[in-house]
């Protein structure tokens, strides 16, 4: 049995030690493991007619490489956001120009370069592949799924936001970063008794917010599924703050989070996936409130902070897992599937899962609209992290 793996899309805490997992359990099978650099771009960019682009796209794995991998953050794979099955024709590896077998994808022009992908593995003899991703990663792996490949999936996104299971490695560790940020800023908040917002992570799932702000007892939470009206906020933080004997208030906003009416703040072009940059609606907010109410404003973006470094021992824990139900998935023969928690249990589920609905924040069990605060109305008979 020979596995491939790869590492897709943003980097979150965890990545690393779920390869290394994977390297040793496949170990006790006699397996071996390649690794792809790069996600989807390193299956993209090797050529079979040029063998030296394998020591540049792949890795062979095993216990002497992968040995401390898992005492650091991000991925030693290294990551891209690239969708084989839609490359800008100007984003197209020389060796592919011209090629026969590609087909256009869309009227946007797009080349379809699944048929070379499916080259690639085959040379590479691949028995099955191992992806580790979001949604768009997985996405992609659900498409080689119907052409075949034998796939067993592994979530990861700090937002938390892959439908078909519960939890998504990288996102505890995201959350206690954000716990940690918030309180930190606390000091500079009441020192100068401000308004301090914090902008996280999250463009379309308030997840990450919603449990950090909850957590670190902020004063407000601002979440991409309830548009929030400024001068709203703004009075409400008036309050905040002359109940704070230290004069200050903490607002937390996701940074895919609007005004009524508006829309989210992007910016640059569009990556593989069709997404623009998100970032600046705590600015925006803070400039309101600025105009407002006449308070100083502290605005921080965590931005990347927030998966940077190592993972906590909950994400150590569900790398771990993850990587052994993976083996386990691919040793049954249960091939097209993604591995994942539901309801504490670990399990797995047909990839195609990932495409059946949208996850997002349940607003009426855990968020209050009309105070903009998380509001939990019950904890019992829900996981730990109430999803």
């Amino acid at each position: 049995m020979r596995i491939g793996v790869l590492t897709g899309g943003g980097d979150v805490p965890g990545l690393n030690p779920c390869v290394k997992a994977l390297v040793y359990g496949a170990a006790e099978h006699a397996w071996q493991v390649v690794g792809i650099r790069r996600g989807w771009a390193g299956l993209l960019e090797l050529d079979p007619e040029d063998p030296a682009t394998l020591s540049v796209g792949t890795l062979e794995l095993n216990r002497q490489n992968t040995r401390t991998i898992d005492r650091s953050g991000g991925t030693f794979l290294h990551t891209s956001r690239v969708d084989p099955g839609r490359v800008r024709s100007d984003r197209l590896p020389r060796f592919l120009v011209g090629r026969g077998d590609l087909t256009s994808a869309s009227a946007d022009g797009t080349v379809d370069c699944t048929a070379h992908v499916l080259r690639v593995l085959d040379w590479l003899g691949v028995d099955a592949l191992v992806p580790i991703g979001g949604d768009d990663t997985l996405a992609y792996a659900e498409r080689l799924t119907r052409e075949g490949v034998a796939i067993a999936g592994i979530p990861k996104t700090m937002d938390n936001d892959v439908f078909g299971t519960d939890y998504c490695l990288g996102f505890s560790t995201a959350v206690t970063r954000s716990i940690q940020f918030i309180h930190q800023i606390r000091s500079s908040a009441g020192s100068h008794e401000r308004v301090a917002i914090v902008e996280l992570f999250g463009r379309h799932c308030g997840e990450t917010t919603l449990m950090a702000s909850y957590l670190a007892g902020a004063d407000r939470a601002l979440i991409p599924e309830v548009p929030f009206d400024s001068q709203t906020v703004a009075d409400m933080v008036t309050e905040d703050r002359a109940s704070n004997p230290s004069n200050y208030a903490i607002v937390t906003v996701s940074e895919g989070a609007f005004m009524v009416g508006g829309a989210p703040v992007e910016s640059g072009m569009e990556d593989a996936y069709g997404h623009r940059k998100l970032g600046g609606t705590g600015r925006i907010l803070g400039e309101a409130l600025n105009r407002l109410t006449g308070d100083d404003i502290l605005y921080q973006q965590v931005g990347y902070l927030m998966r940077s470094g190592a993972p906590d021992g909950l994400d150590l824990m569900v790398a771990d897992n993850y990587a052994a139900l993976a083996l386990n998935l691919i040793e049954s023969n249960a091939h097209h599937h993604m591995v994942a928690l539901k309801q504490g249990v670990y399990t797995s589920v047909p990839i195609g899962a990932i495409s059946e609905g949208v996850k997002r924040v349940d607003v009426p069990e855990l968020y209050d609209p009309e105070t903009y605060l998380p509001r939990v109305q019950h904890v019992r008979g829900k996981p730990m992290f109430l999803y």
